[in-house]
C-alpha cells in the first residue's frame, strides 16, 4: 500500500460508515413513520385542480361537483339536502341557506334522527371548507354505507359559495 493510498484509507472508511448510517437513518425514519397514527403521508392525491386532496388516495372524484354553478344549479333546483360535514361552531357561525350540520364527530349520534327525516331515496349534496377539507368526502362515504344512494360532495364548499354572494344564514 502507497502512502497515498494509506492516506485514503481513513477517508473511505468514514465515508462508508457515514453512507451506511445516513441509510440506516432514513430506513428508521420511514418505517417509523409508516407504523406511526400520525404518520405523514408519502403518496397521495395533492392537487386540488382536479378535486379534494387526499393523503390516502382514498378520494371517489366520481361524487365530486366541482364547480360551484352546478352546485347552486341543484340548489335552486329544491330536489337536493346539503349537508354541512365541518364543526358545528363553523356552522353556526355561517352555512348554506338551508344545510343540514352534521358534523363526522357526532355522525353516529345523530344518523337516526337524520335518516327519520330524509328518506335514503333523497339526493344528499356533502360540503365542507374547500378542496383541501376531506371531511365532506368521508361523510358521504358514511351516508352511502347507511344506505343513500344519491350523494354528491361539493367540493368548494362553504368559503365558495359564500365568496359567490349564494345564499347563506
Amino acid at each position: 500500500m502507497t502512502g497515498h493510498e494509506r492516506h485514503l484509507s481513513p477517508f473511505k472508511d468514514i465515508t462508508k460508515k457515514i453512507i451506511t448510517l445516513v441509510v440506516f437513518t432514513i430506513t428508521l425514519a420511514f418505517t417509523v413513520n409508516y407504523f406511526s397514527p400520525r404518520g405523514i403521508p408519502v403518496f397521495g392525491e395533492w392537487d386540488t385542480s382536479i378535486g379534494v386532496i387526499s393523503p390516502e388516495k382514498n378520494v371517489d372524484h366520481g361524487l365530486e361537483i366541482n364547480y360551484v354553478v352546478s352546485a347552486k344549479k341543484i340548489f335552486d333546483s329544491g330536489k337536493a339536502v346539503f349537508v354541512d360535514a365541518r364543526m358545528s361552531e363553523l356552522y353556526k357561525e355561517g352555512h348554506i341557506k338551508g344545510a343540514v350540520s352534521i358534523p363526522l364527530t357526532i355522525f353516529y349520534d345523530i344518523i337516526d334522527d337524520f335518516i327519520s327525516k330524509y328518506p335514503t331515496s333523497t339526493l344528499i349534496i356533502t360540503y365542507c371548507s374547500g378542496r383541501e377539507c376531506q371531511d365532506s368526502h368521508e361523510l358521504a362515504q358514511l351516508l352511502i354505507d347507511e344506505g343513500y344512494e344519491k350523494v354528491k360532495v361539493f367540493i368548494d364548499g362553504y368559503p365558495e359559495w359564500k365568496k359567490e354572494g349564494y345564499p347563506v344564514e
